[in-house]
């Protein structure tokens, strides 16, 4: 198997935790350089930018993309244009419009373009799905709830015009919401809770509808205390599915259901491997979409200032 010469920019935590040990599990891919403004990977070429890395490196064949939403746009651009294929991490862009027009640029440059949403790569993921085609939904209940503090302490972006705030983990659960679902769903209103200091939202109350009128309520917050809640509950008129632990624990029935082993970042990179060879693209706005309907119809609220 020939291997993909590849490179990953914005090395911080993800990158570090996830991105890298992935990447070389993975016999697809040999990770040759990387990019960052403030951190380097040993054992590989490091660049201060990625205009840089790809003015470098002609060989490199793939980018990954871990920075932060707001640069990626130019980042992953200029990686098309250099005729690279090009991954990105979620949320694919800090708006629509430009991941609309990334699509449109990988399409004419007939490059791979992947908008990754990991937490659809969870363990139980796919059997909830499975089990949900033959149900007759009733209702869905989405918990996802966090402590701020914990997964982005001093991260200033995430509060800032781009950086979603709660919507950061909360687009993980649309993300799997919009996979595991049999029909589409549609945002009918919203309620964003904004610390008085802040320009993103810490919390966010949701209301959904299927397209056969199934209530779908959702409950995002970064206030929570030091257990994650990361559930989401689904009853049918025969039974009662609850995937927990961000996806990767799933009950029927109050009963265990047995799950693979790969799990969500090695299933990422061995997807777009195959995307690659395949020469197709995957790019889903729907988790993305969904914020920015929350925040066209949200009802804003202030609330404490929230103090890092």
């Amino acid at each position: 198997m020939k291997r993909i010469p590849l490179a990953l920019a914005g090395i911080g935590k993800i990158a570090r935790d996830q991105h890298l040990p992935a990447i070389a599990a993975d016999p697809r891919f040999e990770l040759v350089a990387c990019a960052s403004r403030n951190a380097t990977v040993e054992g590989v070429r490091n660049y201060p930018t990625l205009e840089a890395l790809l003015a470098a490196e002609p060989r490199i064949e793939a980018v990954s993309l871990c920075s932060p939403p707001l640069p990626r746009f130019a980042q992953a651009r200029a990686a098309l244009a250099a005729g690279k294929h090009v991954m990105l991490e979620k949320p694919p862009g800090g708006c629509l419009s430009e991941v609309r027009a990334l699509e449109e640029i990988a399409r004419t440059v007939d490059r791979t373009l992947f908008a990754s949403w990991h937490s659809r790569h969870a363990l139980g993921v796919e059997a909830a799905r499975t089990w949900l085609t033959t149900q007759d939904l009733r209702s869905v209940n989405v918990r996802w709830k966090e402590d701020v503090r914990r997964w982005h302490p001093g991260q200033a972006w995430i509060w800032e015009p781009g950086g979603l705030g709660v919507f950061d983990p909360g687009i993980n659960a649309l993300s799997i919401v919009t996979r595991i679902l049999p029909r589409e769903v549609a945002l009918v209103s919203s309620t964003l809770s904004f610390p008085s200091n802040r320009q993103m939202p810490i919390a966010a109350d949701l209301e959904l509808f299927d397209t056969a009128g199934v209530p779908v309520h959702v409950e995002f917050d970064w206030r929570h205390g030091p257990q994650e809640l990361w559930e989401i509950e689904v009853r049918s008129a025969d039974g009662a599915l609850l995937l927990s632990q961000g996806g990767n624990r799933l009950q029927i029935d109050g009963r265990e259901v047995a799950l693979g082993s790969v799990h969500e970042y090695p299933s990422l990179y061995s997807h777009w491997g195959g995307l690659i060879d395949r020469g197709e693209r995957d790019v889903d706005v729907r988790p993305l979409s969904l914020v920015a309907d929350a925040f066209l119809l949200g009802r804003r609220e202030i609330v404490e200032p929230f103090i890092d």
